[in-house]
């Protein structure tokens, strides 16, 4: 039997994309919770502890306490849309650039998430004015 080696690699070609793909997929609550403003969902994807860098607020916090920060900021700023403009990693960490539209202005948004026992956790936070 004569083997089609075009087929064939095209097969694997397009195996490979989508592994690519999926590896550096962020999940669609994460981004949810950006278009929506909603930091509870947003801090359920937080570490223990994450650094997070939120306009003129930047150390490492409790998961708690940058809920707090990133709540009083959606308050502050209602979002109005987002979307990824970057992101790229490997199949156990990820990192992505977005834009945030909010009524007071557009920012960027840029975060770190590494899966943990099969969840992505968010492991750096920034939101800077554009």
């Amino acid at each position: 039997m004569k083997l089609n080696f075009t087929k064939i690699t095209l097969a694997i070609l397009a195996l490979l994309f989508s592994a690519t793909l999926t590896m550096a997929q962020i999940p669609d609550d994460l981004v949810l919770s950006f278009k929506t403003g909603n930091a509870a969902t947003l801090s359920s994807y937080f570490n223990q502890n994450i650094e997070l860098y939120v306009l003129d607020q930047d150390d490492v916090y409790s998961r708690a306490q940058a809920q707090q920060i990133v709540s009083n900021f959606f308050n502050q700023n209602k979002a109005t849309g987002f979307s990824i403009i970057h992101q790229s990693g490997k199949e156990d960490s990820k990192f992505a650039i977005g834009k945030l539209t909010t009524t007071n202005g557009v920012y960027r948004v840029s975060f770190f998430v590494k899966n943990e026992n099969g969840k992505p956790v968010i492991h750096q936070l920034r939101i800077e004015k554009q």
